[in-house]
Parts: C-alpha cells; structure tokens; sequence
C-alpha cells in the first residue's frame, strides 16, 4: 500500500492489522498533535505530554486489534487517551483543570493581538476569569463541556469517550453552561481578577 495518506484511518487500521505495522506511523502522524494538546491540558507541560502521547499510541496500537469500527477512529482513540489520563492523575493524586492554559498551538482563548495595551490588558483579565470559572465547575461537567468546546466532540463522542449515557452528557453540558454564566456574571459584577 503506498500513498496511505489518502485513505481512511479505518482503511489504514485494516491493513496495519493485516501486517503493514509500517503504516501505522500515518495514524500517529494524523492525530498525535490532537493527543498531544489533550495531554497538556491533563498534565500542564510538554515533558508529561510528550509521555502521555506516546503512551496513549502505544496502548492504541497493542489494541488496534480489537478496533471494531462502532464509532470513528478518531473517538476510539480520544477513549484510550481520556482513561489513561485521568488513571495518570488519579495516580498522582491530582487533577487540574483542562480548561488551564492551552499548548500555544491550539489556539484555545487566544484572539488576535489587540491594537493596543488597554485591549491586551482586557483579554488578558477575561482570559484569567474564564480559566477561574472552568476550575471552579465540577470534574464531571468540566470534563464534558471541555471536550464539547475545545475539542468538537460530538454528544455522542463524548458519551463513548467518558463512558457517561448520552442524556448525562448534554445534562452535564447543559449544566456545565449555566455554572459558567453564572461564575462569569459574578465575577464581572465583582470586577475582573
């Protein structure tokens, strides 16, 4: 098989499995940026996301096997990479939020230069507050709101990823919104940190 990048991971996995291992260099290629941002947000520095991602593919690859194909890829592999990491945390006896500052490489709260140091001041306060009120929410709803926004997971990709039911996960999200408002109107009546 040559040119794997244009076929589908689901095609790719068919001949990994099949014996062209090789192959499976495309997948880690395709999404090991995505993991990567993911175990930043778990871990908070690139050294334990560097170990996260190259954990995350190599549990992902001695199961690769067992891929049946229910869902994409791409969820199958965020599952692997969400248990692991949350096991990583547990372990250590600690979890911060995701919603702390992003690898600078997705982007996440990072508008456009401002034109000027009152703006940049301004973003920086609101960014501040932001990243307060999602620490301040719930594990479970912080979890799920995280993965809707800054990762576009689907309802539905996020049930198979946290193993909540679908109605626990829009419940969770719904939930999680109203917290957030409310942790923002709160602190903008009581001034910006």
């Amino acid at each position: 098989m040559r040119a794997g990048e244009e076929f589908s991971d689901e095609v790719l996995i068919s001949h990994i499995v099949a014996g062209e291992r090789e192959l499976y260099r495309i997948l880690i290629e395709r999404h090991q940026q995505k993991i990567y941002s993911l175990g930043i947000s778990f871990f908070k520095n690139s050294d334990d996301a560097a170990d996260f991602t190259q954990e995350v593919f190599m549990k992902a690859y001695t199961a690769l096997s067992g891929f049946q194909g229910r869902s994409r890829f791409s969820t199958w592999l965020y599952r692997i990479a969400y248990n692991t990491g949350i096991n990583s945390l547990h372990r250590r006896q600690e979890f911060a939020s995701l919603a702390n500052e992003q690898d600078d490489q997705t982007g996440c709260f990072d508008p456009p230069a401002p034109d000027n140091v009152e703006q940049e001041l301004l973003r920086k306060q609101a960014k501040e507050a932001v990243k307060k009120a999602m620490q301040e929410l719930p594990e479970r709803f912080r979890i799920c709101l995280e993965l809707y926004f800054f990762y576009d997971r689907s309802y539905e990709e996020i049930a198979v990823i946290t193993g909540f039911p679908l109605n626990t996960v829009k419940s969770h999200i719904f939930r999680a919104k109203q917290l957030l408002k409310d942790n923002l109107s709160d602190s903008m009546e009581g001034g910006l940190p």
